[in-house]
């Protein structure tokens, strides 16, 4: 039984009939819509070579190669930060003392409930009234770090309790501590049940960079808009949010593919990503 059909019933000869319809159905509009959206662009002139002109600069490829550094460096700052934060978070959250549980938690839920823009502002206006202002990149990064910290905590969570009880009672039949189980056992399983999972929000991280425009970092989107703005004579606004996204699609592209290794490298059952993925959601 594999990971989907443990929650849903597989179709049958006629609902694969059904779906395979739909999905030539789905592949037909979007391909129509993609040719009325490109017969449009022609139209309107939006197609025409000197709108692109400005790509094939060797400064203008540098200024986009820059901001996607910084994007990357932003997405990398946030998780560095978000991936030990998140594993002690889980680790309060799953502790045996009510008085380390309750505030853990309490911070766990918090963060995941608060918008991450409003956590921007708080670096961005409140904490410099009170001596508190770091650079710009730490305003984007810390409020990333925080936010995602407490969602990778829930997968840290989720990924050493959808392991068989059995596994901490082996341990301590053969002597072990509670510590020495939990280190020596589950733990190293828990990590190779969540990687994916992990790298997976490391996706998601990547684009809340995109917030960087908030506090004036030079992250891509940001960059964007002074790009185009520059060359407002041009009007080349679908252009440059067109390479942008291809910039993003490469970046995400390429964390996809890590991700996809490590799951062959790994060979994290799907059945059990499917029960830590429902964890989480809980």
């Amino acid at each position: 039984m594999n990971g989907a059909s443990a929650i849903f019933d597989a179709p049958g000869p006629r609902g694969r009939r059904w779906v395979t319809i739909f999905t030539i159905i789905s592949l037909i509009a979007i391909a129509f819509g993609l040719m009325m959206a490109g017969r449009q662009f022609q139209i309107n002139g939006q197609l025409a070579p000197e709108k692109w002109a400005p790509f094939t600069v060797a400064a203008n490829q540098r200024f986009f190669l820059t901001a996607m550094r910084n994007t990357a460096l932003a997405a990398a700052g946030a998780a560095a930060l978000a991936l030990p934060l998140g594993l002690v978070l889980a680790l309060g959250r799953l502790s045996k003392l009510r008085i380390v549980r309750a505030p853990v938690t309490a911070v766990i839920e918090f963060f995941r409930a608060v918008p991450l823009l409003l956590i921007i502002f708080v670096f961005l206006f409140a904490l410099p009234k009170y001596g508190l202002n770091p650079n710009l990149y730490w305003k984007l990064v810390i409020p990333i770090a925080l936010c995602d910290g407490a969602t990778i905590a829930e997968v840290f969570r989720a990924g050493i309790l959808s392991l068989p009880r059995g596994q901490t009672e082996a341990g301590l039949a053969n002597g072990l501590t509670d510590k020495q189980t939990f280190w020596n056992i589950v733990f190293p399983q828990a990590v190779r049940v969540v990687v994916p999972s992990l790298v997976a929000q490391v996706v998601i991280l990547l684009k809340e960079t995109t917030l960087g425009y908030v506090v004036s970092y030079a992250e891509m989107q940001y960059q964007a808009q002074i790009f185009y703005s520059y060359h407002s004579d041009l009007s080349i606004i679908i252009q440059t949010l067109t390479v942008v996204s291809l910039l993003y699609v490469i970046l995400n592209i390429s964390i996809s593919w890590v991700a996809r290794w490590l799951e062959q490298r790994l060979g994290t059952p799907r059945a059990v990503r499917q029960a830590v993925a429902i964890e989480i959601a809980q």
